[in-house]
């Protein structure tokens, strides 16, 4: 059972904010962002097509986008056979993953990390992370006592997995979207 303070956080642990996105986007698209992130999901068919018809210029960044929305479940397998590989034991116990529960809460985590990542290069803004809810996550994550160093290997190896479903011209470009996740999570490890 989590305590009332792990509870807390992860009502406030908000990855995304759009905040930097009002200079860029009017109020009906951002709301179409917002919205999918309010609701933990992925961009729907629905609301890339909105999204492209509003901003033909976007098109190319959508399209890659349903490509890491589709192939999101392999991906974060891929991810997760890397930090079990890399850290043999961490499931079981006495691992920092171990009871099961901890583990899927981690995998959920590499879920909606991707998630997040998409909505960045939907928009076409590297600026797509809160500082206030990143800084709640790092709380949450010192409070369950979340292995840093595993969390990290996934993060980095989502990015690996990710942009091997690209040319290496398109996965150049898409690079720095995956970074800004990592390097925030590098930062929790640091403190």
């Amino acid at each position: 059972m989590l305590s009332e303070k792990a509870q807390e956080l992860i009502k406030k642990s908000r990855i995304v904010s759009f905040k930097a996105w009002e200079q860029i986007y009017d109020v009906e698209t951002l709301a179409i962002f917002q919205q999918a992130d309010d609701e933990g999901r992925y961009l729907t068919d629905a609301d890339l097509q909105q999204l492209e018809d509003k901003y033909p210029h976007l098109a190319k960044s959508l399209s890659k986008v349903v490509v890491l929305r589709d192939r999101a479940n392999e991906i974060i397998n891929d991810a997760r056979s890397e930090v079990l590989e890399s850290f043999p034991g961490i499931t079981e116990k006495g691992g920092g993953l171990y009871p099961p529960v901890r583990a899927e809460a981690c995998w959920r985590d590499f879920w909606h990390f991707l998630r997040c990542t998409t909505y960045g290069i939907a928009g076409q803004s590297g600026d797509y992370t809160s500082q206030e809810g990143l800084g709640y996550m790092e709380q949450l994550y010192q409070e369950l006592r979340v292995p840093l160093d595993a969390m990290v290997l996934g993060l980095e190896n989502l990015k690996i997995y990710s942009l091997r479903q690209f040319s290496s011209t398109e996965a150049k470009q898409l690079s720095p979207y995956f970074d800004v996740l990592v390097q925030q999570m590098e930062k929790f490890s640091s403190n």
